[in-house]
């Protein structure tokens, strides 16, 4: 009896050891390939990243200099308008299919969703260059932002009815026994419950959307002047990226990777800061 009392400890610690390396190393193969990527962008980029690269706009072609300032703006407006157009949008829907949607109304926006979702970020591009491009007449930052939106949709949908779906039940019926209607539950009790993993999908759905060339080659173009004007044509880091990227000059490749660097501190900060906002939140 005791023998196998403990054999079978040390059958569990050796488990148990496994188990722990195992997440250990889940844990380092997601963590050394982010520091990796961080440090090998900072070498390529180092060369580039001075204050001129922040402070001016791309020079004629084929002369060393100039910078992106006209891109770093370009993605914000972009990113700006994006969540402006699809983040109420993208909430409003997770919390119907949460919430509502159990019949088939809601197996067919599930199913939509998630066929948003897979397709391609150049199709969508394309779309939103018939639908609005062609009908304006011109490249814009408006559109986009549209097709921004609409890949940040169907993550943020998603994301946001897990989210509230994880919400214990016994709060809301909490608040039905105190006479709350159904909606204002939602609003007031379930939402801001899940409100921190509604804003990691945001975050994980920006950062997708921040780092999309294809879509914008059909929508904004890009711009080698700094433009905040949402009907004109628009530049970004991802199109600065692909433009230097495949350009003959050695600097051009150094401002590329520069930008790229660039691109994704800003994706750092912005996930940083969400997480900062609802730890002060809680509090």
């Amino acid at each position: 009896m005791i023998a196998t009392s403990s054999r079978n400890r040390r059958r569990r610690k050796a488990i148990d050891t496994l188990a722990t390396a195992g997440i250990i190393g889940a844990g380092a193969g997601a963590i050394v390939p982010l520091f990796a990527i961080l440090i090998f962008l900072l070498l390529k980029g180092l060369p580039a990243l001075n204050l001129q690269l922040f402070t001016q706009n791309p020079g004629p072609t084929g002369v060393a200099g100039g910078g992106i300032q006209n891109s770093i703006v370009g993605t914000a407006v972009l990113m700006a308008l994006s969540l402006a157009i699809g983040l109420p949008f993208a909430i409003a829907t997770g919390v119907y299919l949460a919430e509502y949607g159990r019949g088939r109304v809601g197996f067919v926006v599930r199913f939509l969703v998630d066929v948003l979702a897979g397709i391609p970020s150049i199709t969508i591009g394309l779309f939103v260059y018939t639908v609005v491009v062609l009908r304006m007449g011109t490249f814009s930052a408006l559109a986009g932002g549209l097709a921004l939106a609409l890949i940040m949709v169907p993550i943020i949908s998603r994301v946001t009815e897990e989210m509230l779906l994880l919400v214990p039940q016994t709060m809301r019926e909490a608040s039905y026994a105190l006479g709350v209607p159904k909606w204002r539950t939602v609003l007031t009790i379930v939402v801001p419950a899940a409100r921190s993993g509604i804003m990691t999908g945001v975050i994980l759905a920006s950062a997708r959307a921040a780092g999309e060339a294809a879509p914008l080659l059909f929508t904004s173009l890009g711009n080698n002047f700094r433009s905040t004007s949402i009907t004109s044509p628009i530049d970004a880091l991802p199109l600065r990226i692909f433009t230097y990227a495949t350009g003959p000059f050695a600097y051009q490749h150094a401002q590329a990777w520069a930008a790229s660097f660039i691109l994704v501190a800003f994706v750092l900060v912005l996930s940083v800061s969400g997480r900062l906002l609802l730890l002060r939140g809680r509090r």
